[in-house]
């Protein structure tokens, strides 16, 4: 089956490839059916919002293959590859894509440990005595 298009996705840590095919509207993600994938309704609904956006919820079969982080920023990643991938496909779907915001890499970060610290901010409680 040949891909119509392809798409990076990025959130936190985890990193998602969409491969957007001709089909009925079947999703899905490292083998699995979406909705077995993702353990709560919000992380599917997340995943598939550029779909409803752009009224495409039938018109293609998707393959995501998703690694690193957590489900939620796996369904981040997914909304962002998604994203990408259908304006690849159709121009005329990058204004409603942009517009909800679809296509910005949301590029927060968890904060790295300091030395001398118990985290990334919190100090070791201080004794004045």
């Amino acid at each position: 089956m040949k891909n119509l298009a392809v798409g990076t996705g990025r959130r936190k840590t985890a990193i998602a490839r969409v491969f957007v095919r001709e089909g009925s509207g079947k999703i899905t993600v490292n083998g699995k059916d979406m909705d077995k994938y993702f353990a709560t309704p919000e992380q599917v609904k997340i995943a598939r919002q550029p779909l409803m956006v752009t009224a495409s919820e039938n018109k293609y079969d998707i393959l995501i293959n998703v690694i690193g982080g957590g489900l939620n920023g796996q369904a981040g990643a997914c909304l962002h590859g998604l994203a990408r991938a259908l304006t690849q496909i159709d121009e005329s779907n990058y204004s409603p894509l942009k517009a909800n915001g679809f296509l910005t890499r949301d590029s927060r970060m968890i904060e790295r440990k300091k030395y001398g610290r118990r985290g990334a901010r919190r100090r070791f409680q201080f004794s004045k005595r």
